[in-house]
């Protein structure tokens, strides 16, 4: 079977049947040795990877193969080629292993290769799925049905609610976001921009830094306010509150605390951030019902060094604390700025405020539309953070115990708003077939869970909130939370090499 698969792995990166879908992957184009720049040894590297799985019948085989040998032991792509080389042995091992393990799928490769070698033609992505996302043909053929099952496998019997469920989320939990900072576009420069003098005479130390982090839409110092995600979305936090005041849930004396993290993209910016971001609050009036704390990564060093070490020293005898320092921070890979926002509300709760029960976090460009979740949920958001199925138990599909220590929101996007709360913000794609969406096309499956968890509405027999839910497994990295007993429980940490909350919501969902 391995050359059987060599040759599809061929097909799909040589032009296929010449159509332009396939065409997008162009290896002569890619396979370039003579260049030597660090983005073309990149490109040349996976180019030889995918020729490389295409077996010694390509024509590139062995420049491929030398290419690769020659920057196995270069000191700056040592490990690229590493990874490379071991993907090719995994992949080709989970190939031979999946068709010793399954009959079925043995067969739809054969039939694939069958295909490819009668010069493939028509249905092309279809036949490619049926080997590599079979879940996409049977998306694609019964939507309404995948949604059906889908929350049929993610039902949960409640064996019991919770009995002292939150009844007072401004007292009781510690919400909390991420913030990620970068310097001034060299276009704006420093000089105009609305900051102190000390601020500017520092940004310009700053600005000569190495870039060391990189983010997917960092705010940058001095941004105007109304382009602020930081303002905005403490403005609607504050906005949230204040409706809950209005309506009852909470005191009007009642201040809720938002613990912010401060991710910066050079390390200079660690000493001004904080000045920085308490400024711009200052300015803002809008801001009246929330406690703003800022967490740069300084703060947390401080965190380990002047509580973390001499506890653990005291209490467990520990001597080393290198790893310490790498899994508790907030600058860098996402997971250590999720983690961080989930173990500070145990610290709180022992430190600053034992009323604290649990945390929330949100995403700074997100808000809580309270008029249409009370009309159209019958609950504000402060209401709904006080059912009893957080910190529920119940039975799920296979006959596991589960425990319901984690909450989680759902998404609607404003321009989809007017349409109704239930709007999915992930819908089912129409039209073509792009090229990297033949293997893999993320967005199917994301809508199909979007619809069957985000969208099921406590309303019938078979899913009430009393009797029967849904077990959340496709989570963003903000609108959820956790009972600090649960956290402490289970520890559902994320870890540090986890990049983007995609591949948390990935990862973790299949481990």
């Amino acid at each position: 079977m391995k050359q059987k698969f060599e040759a599809i792995i061929k097909y799909i990166i040589s032009g296929g049947n010449g159509d332009e879908l396939f065409a997008k992957i162009n290896i002569p184009c890619e396979f370039r040795t003579e260049e030597d720049e660090n983005a073309s040894v990149a490109r040349n590297l996976n180019a030889a990877f995918l020729v490389l799985l295409s077996g010694e019948s390509h024509s590139l085989y062995n420049d491929a193969l030398h290419y690769m040998e020659n920057f196995g032991s270069h000191p700056s792509w040592e490990k690229t080629v590493c990874f490379y080389n071991e993907g090719i042995r995994l992949i080709s091992s989970e190939i031979s292993n999946r068709c010793y393990d399954s009959r079925a799928f043995e067969k739809e490769l054969n039939d694939l290769y069958l295909w490819v070698d009668r010069g493939g033609g028509e249905e092309a992505v279809e036949k490619l799925r049926r080997v590599f996302f079979p879940e996409g043909v049977l998306l694609n053929e019964d939507r309404e049905n995948s949604i059906r099952e889908l929350r049929k496998k993610r039902k949960i019997d409640i064996t019991s609610l919770n009995p002292s469920a939150i009844t007072n989320p401004a007292k009781e939990i510690l919400f909390s976001s991420n913030i990620l900072v970068t310097v001034p576009s060299a276009s704006k420069g420093i000089e105009g921009l609305p900051v102190s003098l000390s601020l500017k005479k520092m940004l310009e130390e700053v600005v000569k830094e190495d870039q060391i982090y990189w983010y997917d839409h960092p705010v940058p110092v001095g941004v105007p306010p109304g382009n602020n995600e930081v303002l905005y979305g403490l403005e609607g936090l504050d906005r949230a509150v204040g409706f809950e005041k209005e309506r009852g849930t909470i005191s009007r004396e009642d201040r809720v605390i938002c613990v912010l993290s401060v991710s910066v993209t050079h390390k200079g910016l660690q000493g001004i951030v904080k000045e920085y971001i308490e400024d711009e609050l200052k300015k803002e009036k809008n801001i009246r019902h929330l406690e703003v704390y800022v967490f740069t990564e300084a703060d947390t060093v401080r965190m380990i060094e002047d509580v973390i070490i001499p506890a653990a020293g005291r209490y467990s005898g520990a001597k080393e604390y290198g790893p310490v320092y790498e899994v508790i921070g907030v600058d860098g890979e996402y997971g250590r700025h999720y983690s961080f926002l989930k173990a500070v509300s145990a610290f709180w709760q022992i430190l600053v405020d034992p009323q604290i029960r649990g945390t929330f976090k949100i995403d700074l460009d997100q808000v809580f539309p309270q008029k249409e979740l009370v009309a159209e949920s019958g609950a504000s958001a402060f209401e709904h953070l006080m059912t009893p199925l957080w910190g529920a138990e119940g039975v799920d599909s296979d006959g596991n115990d589960v425990e319901l220590g984690m909450i989680a929101g759902a998404l609607v996007n404003q321009k989809g708003i007017d349409k109704g709360l239930f709007t999915p913000d992930v819908c089912f794609p129409e039209g073509g077939t792009e090229a990297d969406e033949i293997i893999f096309f993320s967005k199917l499956p994301q809508a199909l869970s979007t619809e069957a968890e985000m969208m099921t509405r406590y309303t019938g027999d078979e899913y009430d909130g009393k009797e029967s839910c849904i077990h959340r497994i496709h989570v963003t990295g903000g609108t959820n939370g956790i009972t600090i007993n649960a956290l402490r429980k289970h520890r559902p940490f994320t870890p540090t090499f986890i990049g983007r909350a995609e591949d948390q919501a990935y990862i973790l969902s299949v481990l």
